[in-house]
Parts: C-alpha cells; sequence; structure tokens
C-alpha cells in the first residue's frame, strides 16, 4: 500500500480556535494542507511554513473546485508519499462531502483517517445563545441544507412542517422566503420563533430574532447576509448568548504587516472580542544559501554578544542551530541582546533568556545599551533583516564596537489587485516598511479609521504620507498596540 496519507480534518466552525487538540496535531505534522476557503485561514498557522497549501474553495471571485478534482488532488498527493491534510469548515460528514472524498481514497488504496470537527449546526445557534436541543420543549434537532433544490422542494417543506423539534437550515439564507412559506402553509404556527445567525462563531456575528410571520422582513431590514443559518423551533426564542464581556467586542481592527506578525497580533485581537481583517501583504523571504551565517555559527566562539532585532530573526537563528546541528551549550559563554519582549518570547521557547532588553524597544536604545556594555576587547554578532536599522551600526561603530552584521531574511511587499479603502474602526502598523508597502499597494484608510502604531520611526512613515493623526503604542511590541487600541474604546465608551 502506498506511503501516502490522508487526514479528513474538520477545522470546527467559526473562529480558529473551535479546531479540536486532534485536528491541530495532523496539522502540525502535515506536508500537504488542501483546505476550504471558510476555514479560517489562521489555522494554516499550525501546519509548518514549508508544507504546500492548496485553496480549492470560492475565493477572490473564482469558482471553488469540483469535488472531482479535489479527490484527485487528495489521491495525487498521497501517491507521492505526502502526508496530507484535507481541512474542511465544520465536521467533515455533516454536509461537507467527507463520505465522496472517503470512498474515492478506499478506491485509490490510500490510507486516511476523520478527525470529526464542531459542526456549525450545533456551534453556531449554540454561541448565539440557541440550544438546538431544550428538555420538555424541544427533545430532537433536524439539520437541513437549504443549499440544494432538493431540499427546499414542496413536499419535502411538508415534511419538515410536521416535525416538533428545532430545525436548523444550513446554507438557506437565499432561500428564506420559499422556506417559511413552505412551512406556515403546511400548518407550523405563525408565532413559530425563529432566529438567523450571520456569519457564526466568528467574532463578527450577528443575530436575528423573530418568528415565521416576520422574520422575512426583519432578515431584510438587518441585511441579513450569508453564510448563516435559520433556526426554527420553541428554542429559538431563547437568549443564552455569553454574559461575560470583551473589552473589544464588535471593535474592527484591520492588521497589517507580514503573515506572522498579523496573526500573531490578530489571534490576541480576536481572544479580546475584536473583529479581524488581517491585511498580510508583507513576507518573509529567509536566506537559504547564507555562507556568512554559517560561518559564523560555526565559529560562535569569536563572539560574546548575539544581537536579535526581531522575531524573525530569533526564529531563523534557531532554526539555523539545528540545521547546522550545533548544540545550545556552545552558546553557553554568549549573551544575548534583543530589541524587545516578542523576540525576548522567541528564545525563551527554546530555553535561551534575553541578558540585554532596553526599555525603550528601538533600534537606537538597544544601541546605545550595548555601547554602554560591550567592552574593547569583546565582539557582537547582529542577525537581521536586509534593510535593518542603519541606527544600530552607527552607534555602534561611533562607539568603536567590534561587529559583524549578517543579513539573514528580507522582507518582500506583495502586490494586491484588491487594494482598497480601510473601513475598520482600527489599523495597526508595526514597521516603517509595512506602513510604505501599504500606501504602495494602494491602500487608502478612511476619515473613521484610527491608527495605532510602534514607534517613532513607523509614526515617521505614516508623516510622510501625509498622515498626521495616529496613536503611538507606549511599549513597542504586540501588547502595547492592544492596550493602546483597549484605552482608547474605553474613552469612546465612556
Amino acid at each position: 500500500m502506498n506511503k501516502g496519507k490522508v487526514y479528513l480534518v474538520g477545522a470546527g466552525c467559526g473562529d480558529y480556535d473551535l479546531i479540536t487538540l486532534r485536528g491541530q496535531n495532523c496539522l502540525k505534522k502535515a506536508e500537504v494542507v488542501v483546505y476550504d476557503s471558510l476555514t479560517d485561514k489562521l489555522l494554516l498557522e499550525y501546519a509548518d511554513s514549508s508544507a504546500e497549501k492548496i485553496c480549492v474553495g470560492k475565493r477572490a471571485g473564482r469558482h471553488s473546485e469540483k469535488q472531482e478534482n479535489i479527490n484527485e488532488i487528495l489521491i495525487a498527493k498521497a501517491k507521492e508519499g505526502k502526508t496530507v491534510v484535507r481541512l474542511k469548515g465544520g465536521d467533515p460528514f455533516v454536509f461537507g462531502r467527507g463520505g465522496e472524498e472517503v470512498q474515492a481514497l478506499q478506491n485509490a488504496g490510500i490510507q486516511y483517517e476523520v478527525v470529526p470537527g464542531i459542526s456549525s449546526a450545533i456551534a453556531v445557534p449554540e454561541l448565539a445563545g440557541i440550544p438546538v436541543t431544550h428538555r420538555n420543549l424541544s427533545r430532537s434537532v433536524h439539520i437541513i441544507t437549504g443549499h440544494t433544490a432538493q431540499d427546499t422542494l414542496p413536499e419535502n417543506i411538508r415534511e419538515y412542517a410536521k416535525l416538533d423539534g428545532t430545525l436548523v437550515f444550513l446554507m438557506g439564507l437565499r432561500k428564506l422566503p420559499e422556506i417559511v412559506s413552505g412551512l406556515v402553509t403546511n400548518g407550523k404556527n405563525e408565532s413559530t420563533p425563529v432566529a438567523i445567525v450571520s456569519n457564526g462563531a466568528y467574532a463578527k456575528d450577528s443575530t436575528v430574532r423573530g418568528t415565521l410571520k416576520n422574520i422575512c422582513q426583519l432578515a431584510e431590514q438587518s441585511k441579513a447576509e450569508p453564510p448563516a443559518i435559520i433556526i426554527v423551533g420553541e428554542v429559538a426564542g431563547f437568549d443564552f448568548s455569553a454574559t461575560i464581556e470583551k473589552p473589544l467586542k464588535n471593535i474592527n481592527v484591520a492588521v497589517t504587516g507580514t503573515h506572522k506578525l498579523s496573526s500573531k497580533l490578530g489571534r490576541e485581537l480576536m481572544a479580546l472580542g475584536a473583529r479581524i481583517n488581517c491585511i498580510d501583504y508583507l513576507s518573509v523571504k529567509e536566506y537559504q544559501q547564507n555562507t556568512q551565517l554559517d560561518n559564523a555559527l560555526q565559529n560562535i566562539d569569536n563572539y560574546n554578544y548575539i544581537v536579535l532585532t526581531s522575531m524573525n530573526g530569533a526564529e531563523i537563528f534557531i532554526k539555523r542551530l539545528r540545521a547546522l546541528k550545533l548544540d545550545v551549550r556552545k552558546l553557553c559563554n554568549v549573551k544575548f541582546a534583543v530589541i524587545g519582549s516578542g523576540t525576548a518570547g522567541v528564545l525563551e521557547k527554546y530555553g535561551i533568556f534575553a541578558d540585554i532588553i532596553p526599555k525603550v524597544y528601538t533600534s537606537v536604545d538597544l544601541g546605545n545599551l550595548l555601547a554602554d556594555t560591550v567592552k574593547a576587547d569583546e565582539r557582537v554578532l547582529i542577525m537581521r533583516a536586509e534593510n535593518g536599522s542603519r541606527e544600530l551600526t552607527q552607534i555602534l561603530s561611533d562607539s568603536n564596537v567590534s561587529y559583524d552584521d549578517v543579513k539573514t531574511y528580507d522582507i518582500l511587499s506583495e502586490k494586491n489587485s484588491e487594494a482598497s479603502t480601510i473601513t475598520a474602526d482600527y489599523i495597526t502598523f508595526a514597521s516603517s516598511s509595512g506602513v510604505n508597502a501599504f500606501f504602495e499597494s494602494g491602500y487608502t484608510i478612511s476619515d473613521n479609521t484610527k491608527i495605532v502604531c510602534i514607534g517613532e520611526i513607523t509614526a515617521k512613515a505614516l508623516s510622510s504620507h501625509n498622515i498626521s493623526d495616529y496613536k503611538i503604542a507606549r511599549t513597542k511590541d504586540v501588547v502595547g498596540i492592544i492596550n493602546t487600541i483597549i484605552s482608547d474604546v474605553k474613552k469612546r465608551v465612556v
């Protein structure tokens, strides 16, 4: 039998953290990820950066792949001996066509495993405060897809109308008038509670509540939009919504920068209730054939300090140590200087604790601290981006500090044909290069959007684009950005 394997993983519904632990572990070992557009793209962060990622869902106006083509992709990648994860929204077997994919894999002799996911049919109503069953009120739940013509045919609607339990229609918003008319015509009382949950299980979800008599009108007035789930039954009259208030509930934040940074900041903002739009138009290009870096690491005894100015640089440093099979014990006589808590945090994951962190997270403050600390007979190894701040090395040169400045990666701007005007409540910038790339890509910012940036250098870049109204985070890190937004939101509420 072929060595390749396919895992059909239910991604859960809505936000990325609703995936199961087993599904997350499958993603970590995947060599290929075949995913739907309805899955949260932050889930892809669980997969290794080297994993091939193939989107087969509707995206940017393109039609989704035909099921036959998806089956062929899974089989072809498995036959290459790859470990493949087929990441599916919700649960693979709840209107997910997972059964068809399993049959195709069986016919091709491919090993597979199915990992259950949290189905939107249960979770979306639940997160909106609606239990799909309730003792003595609704002892059954019926899941129906409103996406196909068959399920909204008059004869089928007639049977649904006779059911006493809860009716959950998935993907049925466009056929709402047909569903409502069919149920009422066939005996459902007009006073039966109905709820429509749009964008369920995301921070940006919205719920419209009514009855069969008025739900169509209410849906039109509220401009309910797909993806949406319709719940019909007495339980739709309940509102068991969470009462724990999150500080950024219903706040929209556009997060810019590299994918790694925007996803990290995005996850933390989402945990606080914010609605996120990650605009990750910057990419990190690691230098693969880097003889200067390899020589420096293999002769690490020549240095007294290692300087890292970003999380990207710290991760590349650790990655290269492993690739060269260099024991971390060789670093016992080397001190580490980093520009901020984020970079320090990357090192701490591997048991390395920074010796030098400036109080203000800037290249100037790091340079001044090194200039005051490094002795005349000591040498410094700097590992950073291609266009790293000249201020750092200028300060070291002026202070006669001996150093090697090794470039380990570059930040590239990706062209975006969908650039538009950002209308979120807030937009964040974490670097001057991010600011420049944002405007060069054709984006603009609405007058109602507040700008939050890291540090004076980033603020200076904003000023160069004629932006004068912005807030600078007190601490030059992700936490600083979050605290600045929370503080501003509190002022607006007051």
